[in-house]
């Protein structure tokens, strides 16, 4: 029971720390992670929770480098495969020889083969930092290759140093030539077992498909359990489980391009359920990062053995130390190469050797006695020092990076309109791939429907920027023009039921539509005034009796369009005496041509019959919400992985909730 309320505590941190971010987007998610983690191990009856390497290795490790793999472009390991295995081999025992004897020379007390080990789990850098770290900034795209492919195989070769390093401390004994032969065997060992190991189980696979056992959800089942399998026998074999999950991930990267188009719905399936994994398991290893900083650090903060002062100082020399090497190393490899990277370049790629969680499970896996019984010397320092070094590398990165990794700032008007324009036409081919993967034959016909409307979009996109139109800062003055609107529609209605010209009905249901259209447009304390009107509106219905369903006919549907042609133009009508002929970008241009367009496509709609069902009307506007939130999916994926900015991603909102209030009147009464 325990160990439930312990994770149930993590996983409600890991939800509490993307609120804060989205309040303080300043703080990278890690941090704030880290910080709650701590926060709950200090706090009187906090969560206390003993760490096992081996556990964690397979529990959280070995699945997030297999979805790297997955997911991480197969060519752009390929093209970069000489730089990547000079950061994730050649530079990971540079480090080892070099940090090591450092170590061993200011802290004698840690004999050299422990420094050794303590300089080899300080090589392997996290790609989930990187990634997390990134996601407020915009790295060059390959640079985040280089770092992806780095940390894909720099986890092996930095824990199998490690390995050695402590047998060699445990022992005392020590050989460079049977170190290297066996690191050869267990790297490419490693690989091999992945690789046979991955293309089996896909066989398996397809075996039971070729059996009809076709259902999504099993298949499901044994990608999820494939990483743990590659990992436990791998490891069982002598080999590198890390590397095992590293290849499997990439050979079942090569079959889902096929499964893509033979089993679409499992495509769909696999995606939804590994980012709900991935986004949990890349917090909960912050989060129990974060619950073991506050034990590792007090033990040295209180015993009187160690100056406090000194054993951090101790930290900050190693921590410079690993980034001046890594730069060198960086340039003495692209000096002697054929492309040549700018310093920039060369200090982003520095500062972006983040270490993480696979340090100090390394250094918790430490052993605490020696084979002959005595304790491990220093084994609470070099747990210390570990954690130190990544609480500064995480800092280092999250107030650099940023500054450092600068967007170029688009001050000309009409550019930055082309590049908002660019990136809603991106958007909305997002939707339009979504819409193609949930298609099937029972909703063929709504989701020809749905798509047409954004291709068509999408052309007036387009046609808008083949006339290079310019697109001021007007927005806030178009949507105050766009509510001034809904309220001259409302007046409107009035007017007509008034004169008994429509059915209380009829008025019911549009005062109904344009409150809910309002409320999509509206900002946030504006949403938050709808939210309440709302929830009012609903309880006098309740108590009034009134609030029944409405139940409508094919002629209630026309009338409703009769009355929504009618508003529009009264709408055009009284813009037209508010707007300025002389005046420049006027935001009343914006609302009109919104208006012209539905008294358009009203005028061109053929009089509702039951050739167009309400099982397909329903199929419709489902779809249309499914888009929506595919949209937004996307603009939240495109701003955690840095490729657009805070405020880009705020202006596509924007443009979605347009959308979305425009597809909303059309599910209403089209």
């Amino acid at each position: 029971m325990e160990i439930f309320i312990i994770v149930l505590v993590m996983l409600v941190l890991i939800g509490v720390s993307n609120v804060i971010y989205r309040y303080i987007p300043f703080v990278p998610v890690p941090l704030i992670q880290i910080a709650l983690g701590a926060v709950i191990a200090v706090i009187p009856f906090g969560v206390h929770l003993h760490l096992e390497p081996e556990l964690f290795f397979i529990l959280f490790i070995a699945p997030l480098l297999y979805n790297d793999g997955k997911n991480t472009p197969r060519d752009e390991l390929w093209r970069l495969r000489a730089p990547i295995l000079l950061l994730s081999v050649g530079l990971v025992f540079v480090t080892v020889f070099v940090i090591g004897y450092t170590i061993h020379w200011m802290i004698p007390s840690i004999p050299l083969a422990a420094a050794f080990g303590l300089a080899a789990i300080l090589s392997p850098t996290d790609a989930v930092a990187v990634g997390a770290l990134a996601g407020r900034i915009q790295l060059p795209k390959s640079l985040m290759r280089l770092l992806e492919g780095e940390a894909l195989m720099n986890d092996a070769s930095g824990l199998v140093a490690f390995k050695f390093a402590t047998a060699a401390a445990l022992t005392g004994i020590f050989s460079w030539h049977k170190a290297t032969f066996s690191f050869i065997v267990i790297a490419v060992g490693g690989l091999l077992v992945g690789a046979v190991l991955a293309f089996l189980i896909i066989g398996i696979r397809q075996l039971l498909r070729r059996a009809g056992l076709e259902d999504e959800t099993m298949h499901m089942l044994l990608q999820l359990v494939t990483p743990f399998l590659l990992y436990l026998v791998a490891e069982e074999l002598g080999v590198s489980g890390i590397l095992a999950a590293v290849a499997g991930g990439i050979v079942h990267a090569i079959e889902d391009d096929k499964v893509d188009h033979s089993m679409p719905r499992l495509k769909s399936v696999s995606v939804n359920t590994w980012s709900v994994i991935l986004f949990i398991l890349n917090g909960l290893v912050f989060v129990i990062l974060g619950i073991q900083i506050p034990e590792v650090t007090s033990v040295i903060f209180k015993d009187p053995g160690f100056n406090n002062v000194v054993v951090i100082g101790y930290a900050i020399i190693i921590f410079v130390l690993l980034l001046v090497l890594r730069f060198v190393w960086t340039f003495l490899f692209t000096w002697f190469g054929k492309d040549k990277l700018s310093f920039k370049v060369l200090i982003l790629t520095t500062i972006s050797g983040v270490r993480g969680a696979v340090t100090l499970a390394g250094a918790f896996s430490v052993p605490l006695l020696l084979n002959n019984g005595n304790p491990f010397p220093q084994r609470n320092l070099i747990i210390f020092l570990a954690a130190f070094i990544i609480l500064l590398s995480l800092l280092t990165a999250s107030i650099l990076l940023p500054i450092i990794a600068k967007k170029r700032i688009i001050a000309d008007e009409s550019e930055k309109a082309h590049e908002e324009r660019e990136w809603q036409m991106k958007v909305m081919g997002a939707a339009i791939h979504h819409l193609e993967h949930v298609s099937h034959e029972a909703n063929e016909e709504a989701i020809e429907s749905v798509i047409a409307e954004y291709r068509r979009m999408i052309l007036q996109m387009e046609m808008i920027e083949n006339q290079n139109r310019p697109l001021p800062n007007r927005r806030q003055k178009e949507l105050e023009m766009r509510i001034i609107a809904l309220d001259i529609e409302r007046k409107y209605v009035d007017e007509q039921l008034e004169k008994g010209a429509i059915s209380e009905k009829h008025a019911n249901f549009y005062f109904k539509m344009l409150d809910q259209i309002e409320m999509i447009l509206a900002n946030r304390l504006h949403l938050w005034k709808m939210v309440l009107k709302g929830l009012w509106n609903k309880i006098k219905a309740s108590f009034s009796g009134s609030g029944y369903k409405l139940a409508f006919t094919e002629a209630d549907i026309n009338a409703l369009r009769g009355l929504r042609l009618q508003c529009s133009e009264a709408v055009l009508e009284e813009m037209d005496a508010r707007c300025e002929p002389e005046a420049k970008d006027d935001p009343t241009e914006c609302v009109t041509a919104y208006y012209h367009q539905i008294i358009s496509r009203m005028k061109e709609m053929p009089v509702h019959s039951k050739n167009k069902t309400d099982d397909f009307n329903e199929a419709r506007k489902e779809l249309h919400w499914s888009a929506i939130q595919a949209e937004r999916d996307e603009v939240q994926s495109l701003y955690e992985k840095g490729t657009i900015d805070r405020e880009l991603a705020s202006i596509l909102r924007r443009h979605i909730r347009d959308r979305e209030a425009a597809m909303y009147e059309e599910d209403e009464i089209g």
